[in-house]
């Protein structure tokens, strides 16, 4: 079984309150493949909600303490994201799932890059709060970028 971003699966969880649907999640959806969750819902944030970017570090300073998750309008929401960063690793550790595939980017699902702070489109190297616990925890997690990459290969 895999986890997975929800919001790839064609769920309308994103922050704007649509989704980032690919036909290749969604048929994996329809088949029974995959498992989708939403941390930032998980960690009761609403959707639509103001969107949220790590500032002072990245995914691993938020769960030490270091760095926050604040919103577009200044407000600290690092709360919900540990708690649904906390959430999801329930749910992985009950499921054990054999791959993990986060959403690429996103300050709780981006795996080796994530939006710098500044809400500008730029990017810095980390990890999102939900992918950096799940790779404390061991679990085998990719972005959906190099999955599809990987796919095409194949």
């Amino acid at each position: 079984m895999i986890l997975i971003s929800a919001c790839l699966c064609g769920i309308d969880c994103k922050y704007d309150g649509g989704s980032n649907r690919h036909p290749l999640f969604v048929e994996m959806l329809r088949a029974g493949k995959v498992i989708p969750v939403c941390p930032e819902q998980l960690g009761g944030l609403t959707t639509p909600r103001e969107p949220a970017e790590i500032c002072g570090g990245a995914g691993e300073q938020v769960l030490s303490g270091q760095a926050r998750v604040i919103n577009r309008l200044g407000c600290d929401v690092s709360a919900a994201f540990l708690r649904g960063a906390e959430q999801t690793l329930k749910i992985a550790q009950a499921v054990n799932p054999s791959l993990i595939i986060l959403k690429s980017r996103s300050p709780s699902c981006g795996v080796g890059r994530v939006y710098d702070g500044s809400f500008s489109s730029r990017f810095k190297s980390g990890n999102g709060v939900t992918a950096a616990l799940l790779k404390a925890h061991g679990f085998d997690i990719i972005d959906d970028e190099a999955y599809l990459k990987q796919e095409i290969k194949n």
